[in-house]
């Protein structure tokens, strides 16, 4: 396979239109007209938010920070400054409290799991709000962290859609950069937030730009080991992303419902 058929760029105008009628078209499906966002400080959420002002209205988009105790000011910061500029209604929830009442039956807890707890409370607070402002949860997940798992199951990853999930995340900086997400929130190290210090390379061992190109091979071209190996990369990479994508699976399913009706 030769040739510009691996490229990452995308059409950011094109690929705008479409996400903005599919927000318009599921909210539609589902009888809803309002929706909630949870804004972080970072490019996912901004795109998110970006988008689902212009498909529903800025008046009809509730965007909510949710920081921690440890919570970085700049991306407190910086997320007051996507909700300001998309125009949405906006709501502060500080999720201290919460958390550390869970942490204290959670003495031996590492950091993940700390994490993943702050990961669900943010989702009950966000789909809390969505109930009384009567809206759906649009999730902020892009498709690198969907495949690799980097995600926190019925955490961060619960919403009712998803407009970013097809787009790996080398794509969304491009879609980003187009809708105006400015340079100080495009080029900071992307992080959940989690706790201080927390980067999503820093996590997984390797950047996006590394592992997009990588994944674009083995998921759209259904590239096998040995073709990725013919393309440049090195083998244990290639099995630790494979090993990655295997394992995370459940993450990516509705549960299995056993069958016993005929």
């Amino acid at each position: 396979m030769v040739g510009n058929q691996f490229s990452l760029d995308i059409n950011p105008e094109l690929t705008r239109k479409i996400l903005v009628k599919f927000i318009r078209n599921e909210m539609v499906s589902a009888g809803f007209s309002r929706a909630v966002v949870g804004v972080s400080g970072g490019i996912d959420s901004a795109v998110s938010l970006m988008l689902a002002t212009e498909a529903l209205g800025s008046e009809n988009v509730l965007a909510i920070r949710m920081p921690y105790k440890t919570s970085s000011p700049e991306s407190l910061e910086h997320a007051k400054w996507v909700i300001e500029k998309s125009g949405a209604k906006k709501l502060t929830v500080p999720i201290t409290e919460m958390v550390d009442a869970m942490l204290q039956h959670t003495q031996d807890a590492d950091q993940i799991r700390k994490g993943n707890i702050m990961a669900r409370v943010r989702m009950i607070v966000l789909y809390d709000q969505s109930a009384a402002f009567e809206g759906l949860v649009v999730g902020t997940g892009n498709k690198t962290e969907i495949l690799l798992g980097y995600t926190t199951i019925y955490g961060d990853a619960a919403c009712a859609l998803n407009p970013l999930g097809d787009l790996y995340k080398t794509q969304l900086r491009q879609l980003a950069a187009a809708l105006g997400v400015p340079e100080a929130i495009l080029s900071k190290p992307p992080s959940a937030d989690l706790w201080v210090g927390q980067t999503d390379e820093g996590e997984l061992g390797f950047t996006y730009a590394e592992v997009d190109r990588l994944l674009v091979r083995l998921v759209d071209g259904r590239f096998s080991i040995e073709d990725c190996g013919e393309a440049g990369f090195d083998r244990k990479f290639v099995e630790l992303v494979i090993d990655r994508i295997r394992k995370n699976q459940f993450k990516r399913a509705l549960p299995p419902i056993a069958k016993l009706s005929n």
